[in-house]
């Protein structure tokens, strides 16, 4: 899968508590509809993503984790309530949400997944793929 080069892309939260830098690259945004991401944020999510190793956190002392499943933990501000994680268990990478990076992202979108739980209010307007669950192996969608 092709990744997007964005060296020191920053990013926080509303209130500024949680602050982080990405060094490297950043994977291309998913666009995710299952209830767990749409519980967390309001509405379907929209994520970047990058390896683990690439993710500094500048400032964390309002950063909480949350165990949502078995295998994944999505990181918020305690503080503003902002969400901006999503990691699995196995630690591999960091979903990033990416209404948190700062400006400009470098990023785009290429593809919704879970659309099979997506909310009933919402219609699906672009031209992106769709995927009923996490999509393709390669498309590596983890939110």
């Amino acid at each position: 899968m092709s990744t997007e080069q964005m060296p020191n892309t920053t990013g926080s939260c509303l209130c500024g508590g949680v602050r982080y830098e990405v060094h490297g690259s950043l994977r291309p945004v998913v666009y995710c509809h299952c209830s767990q991401c749409r519980k967390t944020s309001g509405h379907f999510v929209a994520a970047s993503a990058c390896n683990s190793e690439h993710l500094s956190l500048l400032a964390d002392a309002s950063l909480r984790w949350y165990g949502s499943s078995p295998r994944a933990q999505r990181g918020f501000c305690s503080a503003c309530g902002g969400n901006l994680f999503w990691r699995p268990v196995d630690g591999k990478h960091v979903s990033i949400m990416a209404g948190t990076i700062d400006l400009p992202t470098g990023v785009t979108a290429i593809a919704h997944i879970c659309v099979d739980d997506a909310s009933d209010y919402h219609t699906i307007a672009d031209n992106l793929p769709q995927y009923g669950d996490q999509g393709p192996d390669d498309l590596d969608t983890d939110v």
